[in-house]
């Protein structure tokens, strides 16, 4: 990334955006500048110092970056003479996902808050809220919608499937609902669920159990309020 940064601009990387604080989007966040600004949610910045201080994190592990600045609504900037809005539309993906809005330009950069045709993963998600996320994106004045995994696409595709993103979050949901209110033990569960389509997406043979293990979790009240 900060080779092809530099292929664009010869200006300084002076902020970066931690939108998801999983290890495969924060683990080369040493390549950057440390003396630039590094924005996360206070949620994403506590699970980052647990995994900067953990007994069991191997000796040879990268750097855990830890944020210098916390965003827990929006923080606008001015950069070159454009804005940009780093804002918290609501816990999806994480606790702490954080999307990156250009007004003028209208794009939205959305992270794991858009799992382009990839299965819902829910490892550490918060299934109806990300329902939410992903609406409430869908609302703002935007022409681009850029997701976090998946192909990137012209911008009516990419539209197109982040409604598909959506509908397939609701099917999940619904499904799990549908096995919960059924009885079916949580083990079980999961080999029961039809997933029609869905399990031709990215990822489906391995996010399947854990989506709907989740989704029970949900139900059963163990997620938490915000």
């Amino acid at each position: 990334m900060v080779e092809e940064i530099g292929r664009i601009t010869d200006q300084p990387i002076t902020h970066v955006v931690i939108a998801s604080d999983h290890g495969d989007h924060t683990a080369g966040n040493s390549a950057f500048p440390q003396d630039a600004a590094f924005l996360a949610h206070p949620t994403s910045a506590a699970i980052l110092q647990a995994s900067a201080s953990a007994p069991n994190r191997r000796a040879d592990a990268p750097a855990v970056v830890l944020p210098t600045e916390l965003v827990e609504d929006t923080r606008t900037l001015q950069l070159g003479g454009k804005e940009i809005q780093v804002m918290f539309l609501g816990r999806a993906h994480t606790g702490g996902d954080l999307v990156v809005y250009l007004p003028e330009e209208k794009i939205l950069f959305m992270s794991e808050a858009y799992l382009n045709r990839v299965f819902p993963a829910m490892r550490s998600a918060y299934p109806s809220e990300w329902v939410e996320v992903i609406e409430k994106a869908q609302a703002m004045d935007v022409d681009v919608y850029v997701p976090g995994h998946g192909f990137v696409d012209s911008p009516a595709v990419l539209e197109e499937e982040l409604e598909a993103y959506r509908q397939a979050m609701v099917q999940v949901i619904a499904e799990a609902r549908r096995l919960h209110e059924a009885g079916v033990p949580v083990d079980s569960a999961a080999a029961r669920a039809q997933f029609g389509e869905l399990l031709g997406w990215a990822g489906s043979g391995l996010q399947a159990e854990t989506a709907v293990r989740r989704v029970y979790a949900e139900l059963d009240g163990e997620l938490g309020g915000p």
